[in-house]
């Protein structure tokens, strides 16, 4: 997440204890400007400052995977050069949003950025955020051509992710599920990771879970362990083009949550909202319901938010 405080700016200060705490919370790594990270809210002199802090708190503890997306392959490439000068492991980038561009101006785009830097970078495929659908045969494409090392699949039909972990991939290739939808089919099917909401808001947990699935194999277990998992994340997605209902946005519901269970990352950028009383102590249930002690006092400090 990207902290803010109340007035709107950047607090660079509460990052270095945000990652301090996802560490400990057993994360593989770390990806500053995910959707969560709020990109789309911000200038790139500021995304350039917080990957900065980031990968200055992160110390080489864990994988950086920034993301470095926008629209511009002029300024996809300088936030992406950016990131590789300041530490950054890979890159993870989604498809030019908003002005449509063709599908060969879609693998252009991923090809000059690639070219621009010696890092890895992942495609973001987020159809729904972006109105941009790559097909398979497009991301193979990239992906044998060495543009991308990776997928970060947030494709709500199971098979799309499937297709790609199916299909003869590079060596050193990774497909990682991109939305906690598809998560339990995906790690069956052999994703090579996991980032989405659970895992950022709930690490410890999701970090059991995807032993229990990926590594162990259990799929008994993992049943148990997703059935407990299940109600946050229809809590969090709850007013999202998935859902398609009423409630709280899920930049609020993420950065609610970890502030009652971890340091304070502050309040979503507007129009995104605080959440309201009564979804902070549903939340907090669902939270105390996986095991995280959730103290009575943090619950009324983000109620008055609201």
């Amino acid at each position: 997440m990207t902290p803010f405080a109340a007035d709107g700016a950047l607090n660079l200060a509460a990052i270095r204890p945000h990652i301090d705490w996802l560490i400990a919370e057993g994360v593989a790594g770390i990806s500053p400007f995910g959707s969560s990270g709020e990109f789309f809210a911000l200038e790139s002199a500021d995304r350039k400052r917080v990957a900065e802090a980031s990968l200055e708190a992160n110390a080489g503890r864990v994988h950086a995977m920034v993301g470095t997306h926008h629209y511009s392959t002029q300024i996809a490439v300088d936030l992406s050069r950016h990131a590789e000068r300041a530490g950054a492991d890979s890159l993870l980038m989604v498809p030019p949003y908003y002005g449509l561009p063709t599908p060969d101006g879609v693998l252009d785009h991923f090809r000059r950025v690639a070219d621009a830097v010696s890092i890895p970078l992942v495609l973001y495929h987020n159809s729904a955020g972006t109105n941009v659908d790559v097909t398979t045969d497009q991301l193979l494409t990239l992906v044998r051509e060495g543009a991308i090392r990776g997928v970060k699949m947030s494709h709500l039909m199971p098979d799309r992710m499937v297709e790609l972990l199916q299909a003869d991939l590079p060596a050193g290739s990774a497909i990682y599920v991109g939305i906690d939808y598809v998560a339990f089919e995906g790690l069956a099917h052999g994703a090579h990771g996991w980032i989405s909401a659970i895992p950022s808001m709930t690490p410890r947990v999701a970090a059991r879970f995807y032993e229990t699935l990926a590594v162990q194999g259990d799929l008994v277990g993992a049943r148990e362990q997703w059935r407990r998992l299940a109600p946050l994340m229809r809590f969090v997605f709850q007013a999202s083009h998935i859902a398609r209902g009423r409630g709280s946005h899920w930049a609020a519901i993420m950065k609610t949550g970890l502030s009652l269970i971890g340091p304070d990352v502050g309040t979503p950028v507007a129009p995104s909202t605080p959440l309201a009383p009564d979804a902070v102590a549903a939340l907090a249930g669902f939270l105390r319901d996986l095991g995280y002690e959730v103290p009575d006092a943090s619950v009324q400090r983000l109620a008055a938010r609201a």
